[in-house]
């Protein structure tokens, strides 16, 4: 997970949830969604390296809704294409890195950025 600062202008790892039911990750978002009073909540969606869907991004999808549907707040996916790969960049790919979920909240604070960086330019 990743968080903006209150301006809106830059993302911070914020930790990982490490998945577990539906419900419980909805009760995870929920209390992030509570504890900075976020105005939104921003899904991943890995979309193929083409630009077409794959099996991840229906997946993603179907959670994005899951999560509009159960949310006060607005949902919306954003491309995190090269996401990982760029995080792992900073972070390292050792497995204590990973199994930490330090270089899966440095993806979402790249997935944000982007976000947030293409909202400023709109």
């Amino acid at each position: 997970m990743a968080v903006s600062d209150e301006m809106g202008v830059l993302a911070t790892p914020r930790g990982a949830i490490h998945r577990d039911t539906l419900r419980q990750d909805l009760a995870a978002v929920e209390a992030i969604v509570a504890e900075t009073e976020s105005e939104r909540v921003i899904v991943g969606c890995p979309i193929g390296l083409s630009g077409a869907p794959t099996a991840e991004t229906r997946r993603a999808e179907r959670f994005g809704k899951f999560l509009a549907d159960e949310l006060a707040v607005p949902v919306e996916l954003w491309d995190e294409r090269m996401t990982t790969a760029m995080a792992g960049a900073v972070t390292g790919s050792d497995s204590k890195t990973r199994e930490a979920g330090r270089r899966d909240a440095v993806a979402a604070a790249f997935i944000l950025q982007g976000y947030l960086d293409h909202r400023g330019r709109s």
